[in-house]
C-alpha cells in the first residue's frame, strides 16, 4: 500500500473499483450531511483529511510496487465515523496520485477499499469495542489508529495475493509472504501512528472542544465531589 498504477490485472483493478465504489458514493452523501448538520465542524472535517494525507503521504519502500507507511485513517473514523473516511480517503488517494505518483488510478479502488474503507471500520470497530468495556480513552485511540493500520495492510496482503499466487503454495503461501515482508515495517509504524493518535487528540482537547462535543465523541458534564470541578469525559459515540 500504496499500489502502483498498472501493477494489478485490469479485472482484478475494476473489480476492487466496483466494490469500493458503493461505499465511496455512501461516504460522499455522509460528508455533505455532516457539513450541513454540524457547519461548525468543517475544519476538523479538512483537517482530518489533511492529517491523512500527510501521514499517508510518508512512505518506505517495501514489496515491489507497494510501500509501507501510516493511513491516518483511524482518528478520522473516530471523530466522523467510518462513512465519511471512505469518501475523505479516496480523495486523498486521488490527490496522491495524480501529484505525488503514489498508488496510481488503475489501482485507486484497491487503494481505496483497504484503506478506506477496510482500515477505518477496522479502527472503528476496536474505538467501539474498548470503549464498551471502559478502556481509558488514550488505549481506544491508540487502538483505531493501529487496527487501522494493521487492517489497511492485511488487506493489500490479500490483494497482492490474489492477484499474484505463489506458483507452489498458490494464493496462501503468497499471503503469508506479503504479511510476512509488510511486518517488518507495518508493526512498528502502526505502533508509532497509534502514540501519535493519542497526542493528537490530545491537542484537539484543547484546541476544538466544541466541535468533538458536537460529534459527540467529546462531552462536558459536572462531576460531583469535594471541589465540584468540571472535567472532561469522554464517551463512546
Amino acid at each position: 500500500m500504496h499500489i502502483a498504477e498498472g501493477f494489478l490485472p485490469p479485472l482484478q483493478a475494476a473489480a476492487w473499483t466496483v466494490a469500493a465504489a458503493p461505499f465511496v458514493v455512501h461516504g460522499a452523501t455522509a460528508v455533505v450531511r455532516q457539513v450541513r448538520e454540524r457547519p461548525e465542524t468543517r475544519l476538523l472535517l479538512g483537517a482530518a483529511g489533511a492529517f491523512t494525507f500527510v501521514l499517508s503521504a510518508i512512505k518506505l519502500p517495501s514489496v515491489t510496487g507497494t510501500s509501507s507507511h501510516p493511513t491516518g485513517t483511524g482518528l478520522g473514523a473516530v471523530l466522523f465515523r467510518p462513512p465519511v473516511m471512505a469518501f475523505l480517503g479516496t480523495v486523498v488517494l486521488l490527490f496522491q496520485a495524480l501529484l505525488l505518483a503514489h498508488g496510481g488510478l488503475t489501482t485507486l479502488g484497491a487503494n481505496a477499499f483497504s484503506m478506506a474503507i477496510v482500515g477505518p471500520w477496522v479502527g472503528y470497530a476496536a474505538w467501539r469495542g474498548l470503549r464498551l468495556l471502559n478502556a481509558p480513552v488514550a488505549v481506544g485511540i491508540f487502538a483505531a489508529m493501529f487496527c487501522a493500520d494493521l487492517a489497511t495492510y492485511c488487506t493489500t496482503s490479500v490483494q497482492l495475493a490474489v492477484a499474484f499466487p505463489d506458483a507452489t503454495s498458490g494464493i496462501l503461501g503468497s499471503l503469508v509472504k506479503f504479511l510476512s515482508v509488510f511486518a517488518i515495517t507495518q508493526i512498528p509504524l502502526a505502533v508509532i501512528e497509534g502514540l501519535l493518535g493519542v497526542l493528537v487528540f490530545r491537542t484537539l482537547r484543547h484546541i476544538a472542544g466544541p466541535e468533538l462535543a458536537s460529534l459527540r465523541v467529546l462531552t462536558r458534564r459536572a462531576r460531583r465531589g469535594a471541589e465540584a470541578r468540571t472535567e472532561d469525559i469522554y464517551v463512546a459515540s
